[in-house]
């Protein structure tokens, strides 16, 4: 599934109704919230970037400092079930490391 540039408003920053998908999306299927996020992430490589693995993706992404993505970090870290199955690492700067497995079976 590919999202059309996620409807954001002009100035890039995520609406607070994008916010609030990904606060509430399903944990039963991460992909697509990691390709929505995609599609509303401010920069592109090397800022957001997927690496394959054999089962899913790592996903490397950096806020590079601006408050929109930070929206979006921070709406991810409240669906609690995402955040708990997905996230591997933070560090200073903005910098986030995510695992998605292809099936959570």
């Amino acid at each position: 599934m590919r999202f059309q540039n996620g409807g954001k408003m002009k100035d890039g920053y995520p609406t607070e109704e994008e916010l609030e998908k990904i606060r509430v999306w399903d944990y039963m299927d991460m992909p697509t919230l990691f390709e929505y996020i995609e599609s509303l992430w401010t920069y592109d490589d090397p800022y957001f970037r997927k690496e394959r693995l054999k089962d899913g993706y790592v996903y490397h992404i950096s806020t590079a400092g601006w408050s929109g993505n930070e929206d979006i970090i921070s709406a991810l870290s409240c669906n609690l079930m995402v955040w708990s199955l997905t996230w591997q690492s933070s560090r200073r700067g903005g910098h986030y490391e995510f695992i998605v497995k292809d099936s959570l079976e």
